[in-house]
């Protein structure tokens, strides 16, 4: 969680337990993002796709579907064509980086920060910063 000293603003990231309870109970306009990870498989497309749902109805709510672990366009595909073309979908490659620093019990930033995961989730976060969230 970041707090609004440094930045200037309020940033909270929470990472909520599976599926969607916890959106069935969010408060209109409480969030100002709602981030679904999926992987290309049947029953996480189904649940991704009901989360993604329930944010809709939220208005105010911008829906990022993260599509985890995709291994070629296959699997990119099927996570789109799971999601209305309002939802945006941002890829995060399957790496090994990922693999290797869970191994070692570290974090996959600091065994390789060019890591091609690491870059796409480093953009997502950039992308998801308020405006006067200074960078």
């Amino acid at each position: 969680m970041l707090g609004s000293g440094e930045f200037g603003a309020s940033v909270v990231v929470a990472d909520c337990e599976a599926g969607i309870g916890t959106l069935t109970r969010l408060a209109e306009n409480a969030v100002d993002a709602v981030v679904i990870v999926v992987e290309a498989t049947a029953k996480s497309l189904e649940v991704g796709a009901r989360a993604a749902g329930l944010a809709g109805e939220r208005a105010a709510m911008r829906t990022v579907v993260i599509a985890n672990r995709v291994r070629n366009d296959e699997d990119l595909q099927r996570v789109r064509a799971a999601f209305p073309d309002d939802v945006e979908v941002v890829a995060v490659p399957d790496d090994p980086v990922i693999v290797e620093a869970d191994r070692k019990g570290v974090a996959p930033l600091d065994l390789d920060p060019a890591a091609p995961a690491i870059a796409a989730i480093a953009a997502l976060a950039e992308d998801l910063l308020p405006a006067d969230v200074g960078r």
